[in-house]
């Protein structure tokens, strides 16, 4: 083995280990079950206060084990790490943080690497309503902004507690929805209070020489009021409490604070660093200046040293509650203020972000509730199978068509799909329905680039070459084509990530995610075995099966016809969407109406989707709900969303149809879109901005009139896509904008392989016209085309057909975007580049031919 093969089969080997390791295991293991193994120290002991924790549990006196052990660890001051030595926390000196720290580990430590989002596992929610007292006496049009400002508030805590994927709405005029997928109140129980914080920070003057423990009751200082203040000593761990006169009016506010975040400290523990405004530093300047000026002054300087007098303090209030108070020596004008306090990482965190996103008023716990998935067990059925169903018909296509080399692509797709899941598992992202789809569809994306490969070594071979040689060329000649191309949806999927916000950045790291996987799972894996193939004789005839013959269509004799045909297309779509357009958004983008329900016995949430079809009802989206805050605590309800004004059409059907169920309305409420009017211009501007970042890297990549080609074939794509889908009466939801994301994806990778085969017969061939270089680019590259079309058409086929709902129109989108992408790159893409240049390749040479030429040769000859 050579020592180039031998460095990637080591390459190789890390990789894949490493994202194995972060993938397993996938699923959750109950947290009693987990916890009850794990003791490594005296395990009868620790099964005893296991046994405690339960029964508090099982009375009702504890919401979770989780919580139950925490309580017990604080009641009788146990130490739960004498119980799991393996586990290394003597650093943390505060036995109660050590026990939280411990507990959340273990907990964390049970759970799959693998995290679900709504649709597929459920989640936490509650609703939030804005105290009436802050409502009172304004206009209804001021109410509404202080609604829009709290959910966008609200969206960037939830942002900063790392969840994804939530769904954030108004509920009314005067509440608000989270739901958080994922996510347990055991797991993260401080999440709920974080977000609701309104998070007012005052700094105060204190009181230098009277203290509330001392100071005999009528003698208080006027205007100061007792508060007080806990400390930890670094040493022991002990807490110990100071209390102190803090002025009741501040000398400056946290609108001044510009940016919060959490810091370590010496000793290992969290504080948090406050940044001020420039009005803010000036501000802080004043005061710790007139502070340290007192220090200096008769009455104080000429104490002893030990005296507490003797140096001033600021007082650092946050929500009434005195964090900390340090000592002023000098005067500080550069703006940094600490807040330290008996922080853990988590709380540090989480009061960082709170300060980052204050609340101009309180917030009350509504309602909370468990969510359950979204989608049936028979629908999450369904449509796992239609992706492994697609799966497979790409893998037996593959295999049936190119044989071993076939062979080789699908342990490349596979192990692929592995470092995706394990760099996504490594970033705790969420995984959902549309994103099982997504990845299903991105298999057969990938199969592009051993498409690509394949067919070049076809090429090769035909040219009389043997199977050694012609892989060396067929990788070297495909290489630039596959750099192009991934790079090129790199860059759409960075700009998503820079300027997308919820959804559309997920999207966006979703994506490059991929890219990368994909990239080195070809030009890294399959190289690698490809080589070891040939090397030992394992692979002698291949690529002995083809559908395709060399052709030699005139494709821009029929140019004008077919782009003017297609625009016409999407001109009927344009006027399809202006027709219907109070109509194609869904309750995700316009909100609606939603019913709560009691019930006696369950309906299959498949039977309601049927019974709204059936008296067309319009859009429903039903979920069943456990509430945790009402008085029935742990009763199950069902909640349905419908289209304005529909609640009640929806309820008389439902119990008309289910009559046994004997449905009760106990609630009804307006709610607003889960998809934000942010992420919408978000999504407008990304896109805005992926397409003018398309056209100059390729402008630079190859040349201008390239770039304008495939900015104008991506636009067709999408515009195509939506009108289409809405003449055929689709409605859009959220996950409908990662399927037009998805389609820009697709269709600049399908666009660059076609430009970059013309680049390449400009070179090849310096006297032949331009529309000879452009049919004969189209023609060569025709069959991977076709082939690559026929393969991602495939695994979307098997999701639209078998698929449940949501997925059946996200592969329907993404379906007719495949054959939009197709049709483009030959009868758009191309025809734009030469009409462009005016059918003339002279100024096209002259420009940038030689600089392409040196690049790609230069690449050739590794």
């Amino acid at each position: 083995m050579s020592g180039n093969t031998l460095s990637k089969f080591i390459i190789s080997i890390i990789v894949l280990s490493w994202a194995v390791i972060n993938i397993f295991p996938m699923n959750d293991i109950p947290f009693a079950e987990y916890i009850k193994s794990k003791p490594t120290a005296k395990p009868l002991e620790f099964d005893d206060i296991l046994r405690k924790a339960e029964a508090r549990v099982q009375n009702h006196k504890s919401p979770s084990l989780f919580v139950a052990l925490s309580e017990i660890g604080k009641e009788e001051q146990i130490d739960y790490s004498v119980f799991f030595p393996k586990i290394h926390l003597a650093d943390v000196k505060n036995l109660d943080k050590r026990n939280e720290i411990l507990l959340r580990h273990l907990l964390q430590s049970s759970q799959g690497k693998i995290k679900l989002g709504l649709d597929l596992k459920g989640g936490v929610a509650f609703t939030l309503k804005i105290d009436d007292s802050a409502l009172e006496g304004k206009e209804d049009f001021q109410k509404t902004h202080q609604l829009a400002k709290a959910i966008s508030i609200i969206d960037q805590r939830v942002n900063g507690l790392g969840v994804a994927e939530p769904i954030i709405r108004a509920r009314g005029n005067d509440a608000i929805e989270v739901q958080l997928p994922g996510l347990s109140t055991q797991e993260n129980p401080d999440a709920l209070n974080s977000l609701k914080k309104p998070a007012k920070l005052t700094f105060h003057s204190v009181h230098r020489t009277l203290y509330p423990d001392s100071t005999p009751k009528g003698e208080e200082p006027i205007g100061y009021i007792p508060m007080t203040l806990e400390n930890q000593d670094p040493k022991t761990g002990k807490v110990y409490e100071t209390r102190l006169f803090v002025k009741k009016i501040p000398e400056m506010g946290g609108s001044m604070i510009k940016n919060a975040y959490a810091d370590t400290t010496q000793y290992g523990g969290f504080d948090i660093k406050l940044i001020m405004t420039d009005a803010g530093a000036r501000r802080f300047g004043e005061i710790t200046k007139a502070i340290a000026d007192e220090n200096h002054s008769p009455a104080f300087a000429s104490l002893p040293e030990n005296n507490p007098a003797k140096i001033g303090r600021l007082a650092i209030v946050l929500d009434n509650q005195l964090y900390s108070a340090p000592r002023v020596n000098e005067a500080i004008p550069g703006g940094h203020a600490v807040i330290s306090g008996q922080f853990s990482q988590r709380e540090a965190l989480e009061l960082a972000n709170v300060l980052n996103n204050p609340l101009e008023v309180e917030l009350k716990l509504e309602e909370m509730y468990e969510v359950g998935p979204t989608l049936a067990d028979d629908a999450r059925s369904a449509s796992i199978k239609a992706s492994l169903l697609g799966s497979g018909l790409v893998i037996l296509f593959m295999i049936l068509y190119y044989q071993s080399l076939g062979l080789v692509a699908v342990i490349t797709l596979f192990t692929n799909i592995i470092i995706i899941l394990g760099v996504q598992a490594s970033l705790k992202s969420t995984l959902t329905l549309p994103g099982i789809a997504a990845l299903v569809l991105t298999v057969g994306m990938a199969v592009d680039s051993n498409i690509l490969i394949f067919e070049r070594i076809r090429e090769e071979l035909k040219l009389g070459k043997n199977i050694h040689n012609a892989l060396s060329a067929g990788f070297d000649k495909a290489f630039a084509t596959i750099f192009d191309a991934n790079i090129t949806t790199l860059l759409t999927a960075v700009i998503l990530i820079w300027l997308g916000t919820g959804p559309i950045k997920g999207f966006g790291v979703t994506l490059s995610i991929g890219i990368g996987a994909t990239l080195f799972c070809t030009l890294v894996i399959s190289r690698l075995i490809l080589d070891l193939a040939v090397k030992y004789k394992l692979m002698r005839n291949v690529l002995t099966v083809s559908f395709f013959k060399e052709s030699h269509f005139d494709f821009l004799k029929y140019g004008k016809t077919a782009f003017i045909t297609s625009w016409l297309v999407v001109l009927a779509g344009a006027i399809g969407v202006a027709m219907n357009y109070n109509h194609i958004y869904s309750i995700d983008f316009v909100g609606g109406d939603e019913i709560a329900l009691s019930f006696s016995e369950k309906i299959p949430t498949q039977d309601i989707y049927k019974v709204a079809s059936q008296h067309n009802l319009g859009e429903v989206v039903p979920s069943y709900q456990t509430l945790l805050t009402a008085k029935e605590t742990n009763k199950e309800i069902l909640k349905i969303q419908t289209e304005h004004s529909r609640s009640e059409a929806v309820f008389e059907a439902l119990a008309h149809a289910f009559p046994h169920a004997n449905l009760k309305v106990i609630g009804t409420s307006s709610i607003g879109s889960s998809v934000s009017s942010s992420i919408k211009t978000d999504a407008l501007l990304a896109i805005a901005a992926a397409l003018v970042g398309i056209l100059i890297y390729v402008a630079f990549r190859f040349e201008f009139g390239y770039g304008i080609g495939a900015v104008v074939s991506t636009v067709h794509d999408v515009l195509i896509s939506i009108g289409v889908y809405v003449l055929l009466g689709g409605q859009f939801s959220a996950p409908m904008v990662a399927a037009i994301l998805m389609i820009i994806g697709y269709s600049i990778n399908d666009t660059i392989v076609v430009f970059d085969r013309i680049r390449e017969e400009l070179v090849l061939n310096p006297t032949t016209k331009l529309a000879d270089i452009i049919n004969m680019a189209v023609n060569r590259t025709l069959s991977r085309t076709i082939l690559t079309s026929v393969t991602t058409f495939l695994a979307a086929l098997a999701l639209f057909i078998f698929g449940a709902s949501i997925i059946h129109d996200f592969a329907l989108v993404f379906m007719i975007g495949i054959v939009a992408g197709t049709f483009s790159s030959i009868f758009v893409a191309a025809p734009v580049f030469y009409w462009w240049h005016k059918g003339d390749r002279k100024n096209l040479q002259t420009r940038q031919l030689t600089k392409i030429y040196e690049w790609d040769a230069g690449s050739s000859a590794k």
